[in-house]
């Protein structure tokens, strides 16, 4: 099932630490890949947001900036990303100052996506416990608005990779009832937004993830 859905993008405006000046006007979604200490591999797979901009703006009017653009928690224009994705296969390590900058973030309307791409589960769950001790992640359940918001997913988070051939499972942090946190496990969708030759899914698998994915994009600009 697919809805038609036309939306706008409000201009984000980034301030240069000098003073009162626009550095920098953004009216475009734009993803923001976020770059951390600890060894993981956060820089796989560059053609997934691009390729998963490109079809959110064909399927629902999104006025997108389909670029592959990383930042880290420290930048100054962290806080123009409506959208932080983070992957990898290893270890996350956030500095008592990423944990505080990172919550005021998510605190203030910022959403961070996170995809298990096979090995960093632990270190994820460690990182952003820091962030939110309080908060635990809770899996969503199947008839989350997320999961129909655009195109239907009656059973959840779809399995695009094998992994350890668990049930794929999509988690959740709140905050005062919006979701900021979102977290994939077992289910590697954004593998799935990567060019066909990659990781050679079949094409099937790879529309649905950018179904999936164009779901997440519409969830963060209408909530």
């Amino acid at each position: 099932m697919r809805k038609v859905i036309v939306i706008s993008v409000f201009a984000l405006v980034l301030i240069d630490a000098a003073g009162s000046q626009p550095k920098r006007i953004e009216s475009q979604f734009r993803i923001g890949r976020l770059k951390y200490s600890g060894g993981g591999d956060w820089y796989n797979d560059p053609s997934g947001e691009v390729n998963l901009l490109n079809f959110a703006k064909q399927y629902t009017g999104i006025d997108v900036d389909p670029q592959y653009e990383f930042t880290e928690i420290s930048d100054d224009k962290f806080f123009s990303y409506p959208f932080i994705f983070m992957t990898g296969h290893g270890g996350i390590l956030f500095s008592d100052y990423e944990v505080q900058r990172l919550r005021t973030y998510l605190e203030h309307g910022g959403f961070l996506y996170a995809d298990d791409d096979y090995g960093m589960d632990k270190a994820f769950r460690r990182e952003i416990k820091k962030v939110f001790p309080e908060e635990n992640l809770v899996e969503l359940p199947f008839s989350y608005g997320l999961y129909h918001c655009v195109f239907d997913f009656p059973n959840g988070v779809p399995k695009t990779h094998e992994h350890n051939g668990k049930p794929p499972q999509g988690f959740g942090i709140f905050y005062k009832g919006r979701l900021v946190v979102y977290y994939t496990y077992e289910s590697n969708p954004s593998d799935g937004w990567a060019d066909p030759d990659v990781h050679k899914d079949p094409e099937e698998k790879r529309q649905e993830a950018l179904r999936f994915g164009t779901n997440l994009l519409f969830w963060v600009l209408t909530q």
